[in-house]
């Protein structure tokens, strides 16, 4: 894909006769948009005519320019875990209005299953496939356009889809889940008799504003930029990798030169906020966040959720609260929590590229203004570890380390394996303040603006592990949705993928 993108100029000007027309769109609460910008870039350089309207699009909008414009193709793209419920709804409202169009379904968190069991059954008056990345996208939409090669695709997918949807009830009947109250019986629990918890620095929050980016650059984790370029393989070996070794190489060699440009002539800027709050785990999944070391009035209560699936006898059922003294345990232990962003001005330049139909600097910017905000949370954790919060002041470890998280204590993010509930992003933003301290909004559906930004939480705990929430019953549902002041069916809207 790096390889096929220059040429998109060469094909722009392309006199032959176009091979279909796409409509492209990032749905409704979602900022994030490199993976489909790259679909449409190869598309066009494929000679298919696209429509990209951009993010955060509702789906009376697609819909009505699918029909406006005569599209042959719908393609739908999402980040965040609500973006799969916008898309089931796309489908089932192009299959209400009688819209008989291919739609194709794109992004990191849908899958083959997802459009499988969730969007295809909604949607039976063409084809909805799912489509694994960019490199994929020309030849299924060729496909797609072709009424010789078309029926075989759909009978192919539809096929495929039916017996996914058949292994996933049986796999739903095979796995039976604890009770929720035996996953808490059975809680990851620490001595806390022989434990103090670490006191940070500071309590309230600590902005970052205009942080030095070049500080930043010595932190990139490089292997996730590939992939966002359809390039497999990790960094550094990928350079030297006999497929695709000479593309890799010429991508990042681009990549280190508008990074350069990016740092030295200061084209986009990186703000941060952190915090710490005096804490204690209250009701086994619950966090109260006390206004003050005081400890008698409650500021806001974060809410987390535990592992339901059954383990071996020597492994807890973790939720992120366990690694948080109980108020029982009369310890006074502390939360920490952050968002940063190295996309200040990033969409703006990226406009402006694209404006003077430079699609591949376009995405470049994006590209890299994401793996900074990584670094950049890479660097603070550091910092928090080292200096702010101090329990790791002698930690000496290699970016290569930091990367396999060698580091102690973790940095989970809301809408992440650990704590995958999105809405919990409001409790950290409205602790941070982070709109006014950092210029990191949220839209309604929780996704973070700029699209470069990353928030979480810090956990100090020595034996604190990143793992996954995998599924949870109905039982931990009801209670959880009690506990946040939910209907059952907000619950379950927010906790879709996660519901057995």
């Amino acid at each position: 894909v790096a390889h096929l993108v220059p040429f998109i100029e060469r094909e722009k000007g392309s006199s032959a006769r176009s091979n279909g027309k796409i409509l492209l769109a990032t749905v409704k609460g979602d900022v994030h948009d490199i993976g489909k910008n790259i679909v449409g870039v190869v598309l066009a350089c494929n000679n298919f005519e696209v429509i990209d309207l951009g993010v955060m699009v509702p789906c009376e909008t697609i819909l009505k320019t699918a029909v406006e414009e005569d599209v042959d193709i719908i393609g739908l793209s999402g980040l965040i875990t609500p973006s799969l419920d916008e898309m089931v709804h796309v489908a089932s409202e192009m299959q209400r209005q009688g819209i008989k169009l291919p739609l194709m379904i794109g992004g990191a968190t849908t899958s083959r299953a997802h459009t499988a069991v969730k969007i295809e059954p909604q949607f039976q008056d063409d084809l909805a496939i799912y489509v694994t990345d960019a490199s994929r996208s020309v030849g299924i939409s060729t496909r797609l356009m072709s009424d010789s090669l078309k029926p075989a695709l759909v009978e192919e997918t539809r096929s495929e889809y039916e017996k996914i949807r058949i292994r996933h009830e049986k796999r739903g009947n095979k796995r039976a889940l604890l009770t929720y109250r035996e996953a808490l019986d059975n809680a990851f629990k620490p001595d806390w008799s022989r434990y103090q918890p670490p006191v940070p620095t500071f309590t309230g929050v600590k902005v970052f504003d205009d942080f030095p980016m070049e500080e930043l650059v010595n932190y990139i984790d490089w292997t996730p930029f590939f992939i966002t370029w359809d390039l497999a393989g990790k960094f550094p070996a990928i350079l030297k990798d006999e497929v695709v070794g000479e593309a890799a190489t010429s991508l990042y060699h681009d990549a280190r030169q508008m990074l350069d440009k990016l740092v030295s002539e200061k084209l986009i800027r990186a703000r941060a906020a952190i915090g710490f709050w005096p804490a204690n785990q209250i009701n086994q999944d619950d966090l109260a966040i006390y206004q003050d070391d005081t400890r008698s009035e409650v500021k806001t209560t974060l809410h987390h959720l535990r592992q339901q699936a059954p383990k071996p006898e020597d492994k807890p059922n973790y939720s992120l609260s366990d690694f948080v003294a109980p108020e029982s345990s009369g310890l006074p232990d502390y939360v920490g929590g952050f968002v940063v962003t190295a996309g200040i001005g990033a969409d703006q330049l990226a406009r402006q590229y694209e404006q003077a139909g430079d699609d591949y600097n376009s995405i470049m910017v994006k590209a890299l203004a994401d793996r900074l905000a990584e670094a950049f949370a890479e660097c603070m954790h550091e910092k928090v570890r080292k200096e702010y919060w101090g329990y790791a002041s002698n930690e000496q470890l290699s970016n290569e380390e930091l990367i396999r998280e060698k580091y102690a204590g973790i940095r989970p993010a809301p809408g992440y394996p650990a704590c995958p509930d999105h809405t919990e992003k409001a409790a950290l933003s409205a602790l941070l303040n982070g709109e006014e301290n950092a210029g990191v909004s949220l839209t309604e559906h929780f996704a973070m603006m700029p699209a470069a930004s990353v928030s979480g939480w810090y956990f100090s705990h020595p034996q604190a592990k990143y793992f996954g929430l995998g599924k949870i019953d109905k039982d931990q549902l009801a209670v959880y949705a009690e506990r946040k002041g939910w209907s059952l069916e907000e619950a379950e809207r927010w906790l879709r993928p996660n519901l057995a």
